[in-house]
């Protein structure tokens, strides 16, 4: 029987795992190509994870 080994950190709910994205301004370059910015979550700071709680990890249910 295959056992699964659970993650230790968790998507962030916030972006749900997809931490950065790029943004089109609106400009173009020089070279004609448009510029972007990216822009990462707040929340998780670019990871796409969050850590589980303590009482996660501890296995509490309370």
């Amino acid at each position: 029987m295959p056992e699964h080994a659970h993650a230790l950190r968790r998507r962030c709910s916030d972006c749900d795992g997809f931490s950065a994205v790029a943004v089109t301004t609106g400009s173009r370059t020089p070279a004609g190509h448009r510029e972007t910015v990216t822009a990462v979550c707040p929340s998780c700071r670019g990871t796409g994870t969050t850590r589980r709680s303590a009482r996660t990890e501890a296995g509490s249910t309370c």
